[in-house]
């Protein structure tokens, strides 16, 4: 193997951060914890390069929320406006004839007009309100018919649910050492099965007075399980074929070492084969560390303790 010199944190922004053998300046690790790709395309409009639905079923829980609130709220805006610009004539009904209350009795029978509810004591009499509430009752049907597969989409698409240790350890680990890792499914009523993890790593190494990132698939104990039921620990023994022979703390700062973890599974719930991502950078490897004990055996039965997925010992 190639070595590398050890270079200093600005240099080290100079060059190539993991995403291909040379020319990324950006900075940033490859993946993020979260198993997202810390990764930006240009060259391509905004429209060809994002997926609405990918982008809306990917969104955390709180935000997609956020977003079908605000564009309920904005679309009945901008329907109300367009009722209050064609005046209150153009309706029967109305307690209200000018000013913030025909605004707000407007608003609701948008609201009203969009969900198709049409409680009735608000109507349009003329051809044109009448148009624009048909056209606003059309896209309200549509818009919740797409609120509706989203949702579902969300609800069930296929996840593996699994929690990765915040960090990986170099320690002993029998008559050698070793890089470890941990990670477990924690929702009680899924089980994987037929599970397989594969390990790469990327390193900084100086080949003919040139700093390039090369790209190793690390050897583990084992590479796969019949069914995850609790915790895993991965290993990789480092022995004199592994790339991290010798290297010291200061060495993996020095290379930007980071781990790649890519996880797949059979999940009984969904069905269906499901993966995770994750990664770790040199900062998030501590050595001289081993996991501890993160289950019990009772009377009852085991108890696999979730919060203890990170606790090492020195």
């Amino acid at each position: 193997m190639a070595m590398f010199n050890r270079i200093n944190p600005v240099s080290r922004q100079n060059n190539d951060t993991g995403f291909s053998n040379k020319g990324i300046v950006n900075g940033g690790r490859f993946i993020n914890r979260d198993g997202s790709y810390n990764l930006k395309k240009e060259g391509l409009p905004v429209w060809q390069r994002y997926s609405l639905f990918y982008t809306m079923i990917s969104l955390p829980l709180w935000q997609f929320i956020s977003v079908i609130l605000i564009f309920f709220v904005t679309i009945n805006f901008l329907y109300t406006a367009i009722y209050y610009w064609m005046g209150a004539e153009q309706f029967t009904g109305l307690l209200k004839s000018s000013g913030w209350g025909l605004f707000k009795e407007l608003y609701f029978f948008s609201t009203e007009s969009f969900t198709t509810v049409g409680y009735g004591r608000v109507n349009p009499v003329s051809d044109g309100a009448n148009i624009v509430a048909a056209l606003e009752a059309l896209s309200g049907l549509l818009s919740f018919a797409l609120a509706t597969g989203l949702i579902y989409g969300r609800f069930a698409r296929p996840k593996a649910h699994l929690a990765f240790s915040d960090h990986a350890v170099i320690g002993p680990y029998k008559d050698k050492t070793a890089l470890m890792f941990r990670f477990v499914c924690i929702k009680e009523q899924h089980a994987l099965t037929d599970v397989t993890v594969q390990v790469n790593l990327a390193m900084l190494i100086q080949e003919n007075g040139e700093y390039n990132y090369k790209y190793f698939s690390l050897p583990l104990e084992r590479n796969k399980i019949e069914s995850l039921p609790m915790n895993w620990t991965v290993v990789h023994p480092i022995d004199e074929e592994s790339p991290l022979l010798n290297l010291t703390a200061e060495d993996f700062t020095a290379a930007d070492v980071e781990v790649y973890v890519t996880v797949r599974g059979f999940n009984d719930v969904y069905s269906n084969t499901v993966q995770q991502r994750t990664s770790y950078t040199f900062n998030e490897i501590q050595f001289n560390r081993k996991f501890v004990s993160m289950y019990q055996e009772t009377p009852n039965g085991t108890i696999l303790e979730l919060h203890k997925l990170s606790k090492s010992a020195g």
